[in-house]
């Protein structure tokens, strides 16, 4: 594959992840990883650091997207703020957690991780989305385990957290224009030290792709983040006015197809 047609599959990669973070609040990161996974062996990038690079540079992108799709929705009042307060001291343990355990994993460990979430998510999405299991989101200590199972989860995945905290918010009764909101802005909790965390697990590693710091791909956070900030408002836009059950399910489709393949690609 040459530069131009990678940077091109890349761009359209940021432009996707922008509009489904914005309009499924799932912070990008799930379309970013398997699309990265899959183009880092054209880039001659070893399979013991294909899936690392994958995470850390599509954590990098969310902090990028995640602010911008996070004040879309704040601006709409779709944050709800006591919430996400009182979710971020779990989410951070969680985080500091998945990177600790995610640095030290191997390649085929955090794709696995990845394709059985994902998996799971995109049964979720297909039947039984609106589900609600509770008539508000559980008290500490139960909330605090929450974020931090988002928090370390998400941040081995590579994603914004929202793949998680969506479903989960939802099935707490949260209403799903405010757990997409707070799940914007749950992102950049993860995103920020998910992607330092990385970058300094990664410092010296060899094999890694020109212009990376650790794990983390400049030349891909490059080429992603604009697209997907610029497009993260027009998600955001749409699902403030538009139902979303039929794009939910399509996505589940397409989520349901890559963790199998990533699955097989591991035996």
């Amino acid at each position: 594959m040459d530069i131009l047609s990678f940077a091109l599959i890349l761009a359209a990669a940021g432009a996707l992840a922008g509009l489904i973070a914005g309009l499924l609040g799932v912070g990008g990161g799930i379309v970013i990883v398997p699309v990265l996974y899959y183009l880092l062996p054209a880039a001659d990038i070893p399979e013991h650091a294909r899936m690392h690079v994958a995470v850390a540079t599509s954590l990098a992108t969310i902090i990028a997207t995640s602010i911008i799709s996070a004040r879309s929705h704040y601006k709409r009042g779709g944050v709800d703020v006591p919430l996400l307060k009182s979710l971020a001291p779990g989410i951070v343990i969680g985080v500091l957690i998945g990177v600790a355990l995610g640095g030290a994993a191997s390649g085929r460990t955090l794709t696995a991780i990845f394709a059985v979430i994902a998996f799971i998510v995109s049964i979720h999405m297909a039947f039984f989305k609106g589900v609600q299991l509770r008539d508000a989101v559980p008290v500490r200590p139960i909330r605090d385990l929450i974020g931090v199972f988002i928090g370390a989860v998400s941040v081995m995945m590579g994603i914004g957290g929202g793949t998680l905290s969506v479903p989960i918010l939802s099935m707490c009764s949260v209403p799903i224009r405010r757990a997409v909101g707070t799940a914007s802005a749950i992102g950049l909790i993860i995103a920020i030290p998910g992607a330092i965390g990385f970058a300094v697990a990664g410092w010296g590693e060899p094999g890694l792709p020109p212009g990376s710091i650790g794990y983390v791909n400049l030349i891909g956070f490059v080429m992603i983040a604009p697209l997907s900030m610029l497009l993260a408002p027009v998600g955001a836009k749409l699902a403030h006015t538009i139902p979303n059950v039929w794009l939910s399910r399509t996505f589940a489709v397409f989520l349901a197809i890559t963790s199998v393949r990533m699955m097989l690609s591991l035996l």
